[in-house]
């Protein structure tokens, strides 16, 4: 197996497309697995592989990852950055909008590190990366069910931590705050943005790089002696 090869979730586009650039960028070879068919282009443009696949179907999600690793010849890395925001009113959402945020945002991490960790151990090791949200720690009116769901990330990745760690397969998330992307935009307007940006100590709202830093660093091996964290990138707005 190739020692430097990742695996991304919602790579086609943001945060993940971001993930997948910085990585080739760090000399992996990278396949990036997205719902919606533009990311095999996506995927090209920054040196990776792309491939379409809806991840909210179990069966789906683990073809694909099947297909992956075979592609890369193994799995060093795994990202899983697939995830989608709703905003609703607590009394408004129904069963079938829980259902669904829960299934893209928590269930299909599941269902990938299941389909990946044989892939690891085979191969002495693995780093996966769960994307959180500051939301999981801290919701906010609205989004019930968005900050439940990335709550269950954070609980699933210290589970996912214990459990592996003995395959030295490390397990972390990422939580971050206020990302400029394509996800929300509908919900916010100049206003928003700033009011979000005076919450932090810095001034500003996050950057793809700046989420995509963590994850070279966490699959490094500077990052090696760190598992089971849920690392807050928000600028200072929450600090636990």
């Amino acid at each position: 197996m190739a020692s430097q090869t990742a695996i991304i979730t919602g790579a086609g586009r943001g945060i993940g497309l971001k993930i997948a650039e910085a990585l080739v960028g760090a000399g992996y070879a990278v396949l990036g697995l997205d719902r919606n068919n533009d990311v095999v282009q996506a995927a090209k443009d920054v040196g990776a592989i792309g491939i379409a696949a809806d991840l909210a179907d179990p069966a789906a999600a683990a073809g694909a990852i099947a297909s992956a690793i075979d592609q890369l010849g193994g799995v060093h890395l795994l990202v899983n950055n697939a995830g989608i925001f709703r905003s609703t009113p607590l009394l408004e959402i129904s069963a079938d909008e829980w259902d669904t945020v829960m299934a893209v945002n928590a269930r299909t991490m599941l269902t990938t590190t299941q389909a990946v960790v044989p892939a690891m151990k085979a191969g002495g090791g693995g780093v996966i990366v769960n994307m959180a949200s500051m939301g999981g720690k801290e919701g906010e009116p609205g989004q019930a069910h968005y900050a439940a769901s990335k709550a269950a990330v954070i609980a699933l990745t210290r589970v996912s931590a214990m459990e592996l760690g003995p395959a030295n397969i490390k397990v972390n998330c990422l939580c971050p705050g206020y990302v400029l992307t394509d996800m929300g935009a509908e919900t916010r307007d100049p206003d928003l943005i700033a009011q979000w940006e005076a919450r932090s100590p810095l001034g500003r709202l996050a950057s793809t790089n700046d989420v995509a830093g963590h994850v070279t660093f966490l699959a490094s091996e500077a990052g090696a002696y760190v598992t089971g964290q849920a690392i807050n990138i928000n600028g200072g707005m929450i600090m636990y």
